[in-house]
């Protein structure tokens, strides 16, 4: 069993940046590939990033390429999304994910975080 526990959200202006942060416990998820999931109200949950265990592939949503980090450091069992240039339209609760298997862009995560909000204001 994994333990997500996510950090770091808040309230920023248009074209601010913010971090969040999610820590594992329970065991290592070395072996996990990790994911930060987000859902705005009224709409459903959305992928924005996802890395594999070694950190060697990457995916992010074209919404958010080229301005959104995802990073990881095994030992401290911390998944990262750093966001820059943020724009309203990234106001959502931000959830962290993790699972077995290869496959990065996928809903199919088996432990999930409870979410941390993200508000970006005009």
């Amino acid at each position: 069993q994994v333990q997500l526990v996510e950090s770091g959200g808040g309230s920023v202006q248009a074209g601010g940046s913010l971090s969040v942060s999610c820590v594992a416990s329970g065991r290592s998820f070395g072996s996990y590939a990790l994911g930060w999931f987000r859902q705005a109200p009224g709409k459903a949950r959305e992928i924005v990033a996802a890395i594999n265990w070694l950190g060697g592939r990457i995916y992010y949503a074209d919404s958010v390429k080229g301005r959104f980090t995802i990073s990881r450091d095994n030992p401290k069992n911390t998944v990262y999304l750093q966001m820059n240039s943020l724009k309203p339209e990234d106001t959502a609760v931000y959830y962290c994910a993790a699972r077995t298997g290869s496959s990065l862009v996928t809903y199919d995560y088996d432990y999930w975080g409870q979410g941390t909000q993200v508000t970006v204001s005009s």
